[in-house]
């Protein structure tokens, strides 16, 4: 038998003065404090508005700064992953 877990990819983001929220295809809604990244709380508004979803919704790249936070870290509540 094979199974294949289909994991939710991020669809859409927002950062704000406080959090990070991912809209994930699963429909779900994940916020983190804004503090939870350090690089995206010392970052311009400017620097967190400039990111791009990478590997179909797998992760969100800010370019300006070098964070990677991926949907896996997330789900998990682990930003390390």
């Amino acid at each position: 038998m094979n199974t294949v877990i289909d994991e939710p990819c991020i669809k859409n983001l927002t950062v704000t003065e406080d959090t990070i929220t991912a809209q994930l295809t699963d429909g779900r809604v994940i916020s983190v404090p804004l503090v939870w990244s350090w690089r995206l709380s010392e970052a311009t508004p400017e620097q967190r508005k400039h990111y791009e979803i990478i590997g179909n919704g797998q992760g969100v790249h800010w370019p300006d700064i070098d964070e990677d936070i991926s949907q896996v870290g997330w789900v998990s509540g682990r930003y390390d992953l």
